[in-house]
């Protein structure tokens, strides 16, 4: 990009090598929001390619990176640079599996503006990536150590990364540690809060088959301004009051909180290189957690990188698109 500076940084010959899948492999589903259906194919990527979402119905692709994000109004949604028009929906399911499966760089191809909700979590795409193995490759990881607090707020809901607990150590191996707590006035939902040290084994365990959620009085409120045609009990969790409406109930008590999490960690992969950091989110949504990244990438203080190099924004903007749309309480 012509807007951009490339930010030298030193490599550490210990930094653990980047990750992508084996072979290719692909499903087909519904998008969520607009109920179109849709297929995937994920591929393997060469070294530094990070992840790129292309789509096939238009021969574009569009990076996934914090500064692509368009949208973030009961999803992800990031859009190529020159080409506003050209977007890819809900990515942060998918994302959040790869960040959680340590793959650094992979081509998600689809013939649509909105990637399949599958279950509603980030099991499914889990499983693709299971099926399709991965392999290790030449190249160090990039890693990027928070090392000074940054926060972002909105009301009473607030984003924050501080610095890891420990220094990055000789291994160079990331630590990611999240702390997430939620307040829904549905009583089957109430006071949530989690904490988790995000590793490959953590993630399957804890986060992956956490499922989106919505509550019942906002359904043909969403429907009616075009959203969530795809929803269905198949694909969220829907909440009346003190009930699940859900013939299975809930996977866990606390799948609320999970889900933000697993939110959380897909929106943060945005920033490219795995994150040694701890982040902190307190009712926090896709809007805030890309605020935060676009504080964090606005202040070269607060952060270092190592393992390669990364292209940032010269001109970094702080405001997000959506962040001051009303919000509904419902999570995407």
């Amino acid at each position: 990009m012509a807007d951009e500076f490339r930010q030298s940084v030193f490599w550490a010959p210990a930094t653990p090598p980047q990750r992508t899948l084996k072979a290719a492999i692909g499903c087909t589903g519904v998008g969520l929001h607009n109920g179109l259906p849709v297929s995937l194919t994920l591929r393997p990527a060469a070294e530094n390619t990070g992840i790129v979402f292309r789509r096939t119905d238009l021969g574009v692709d569009v990076e996934a990176a914090f500064d692509r994000v368009a949208d973030t109004f009961l999803c992800t949604q990031i859009a190529h640079p020159a080409h506003r028009s050209v977007r890819v929906g809900t990515v942060e399911h998918l994302l959040a599996a790869l960040a959680g499966s340590a793959v650094d760089n992979a081509i998600v191809e689809i013939d649509g503006p909105e990637l399949p909700i599958l279950d509603g979590s980030a099991s499914p795409y889990l499983f693709l990536i299971d099926c399709a193995g991965i392999a290790d490759q030449a190249a160090p990881r990039l890693v990027l150590e928070v090392v000074r607090p940054v926060r972002v707020q909105a009301d009473q809901a607030y984003a924050e990364l501080r610095p890891a607990a420990s220094r990055l150590g000789a291994d160079r191996n990331p630590t990611l540690d999240l702390s997430f707590s939620i307040d829904f006035p549905a009583a089957a939902i109430g006071r949530q809060a989690m904490s988790i040290r995000l590793s490959t084994a953590a993630f399957r365990r804890e986060l992956a088959n956490a499922r989106t959620f919505v509550l019942a009085q906002d359904v043909e409120r969403l429907r009616a301004a075009g959203l969530a045609r795809g929803g269905s009990l198949d694909n969220a969790v829907v909440v009346e009051g003190d009930r699940i409406l859900n013939p299975g109930g809930l996977r866990s008590p606390t799948e609320f909180v999970r889900h933000k999490l697993l939110d959380a960690v897909g929106d943060l992969a945005l920033a490219g290189p795995a994150l040694h950091a701890q982040f902190i989110g307190h009712r926090s949504g896709h809007a805030l957690n890309n605020l935060l990244l676009r504080a964090l990438f606005a202040d070269a203080t607060a952060y270092r990188l190592s393992g390669g190099e990364i292209a940032v924004p010269a001109a970094m903007s702080t405001a997000v698109p959506s962040v001051a749309r009303p919000a509904l309480p419902v999570a995407a």
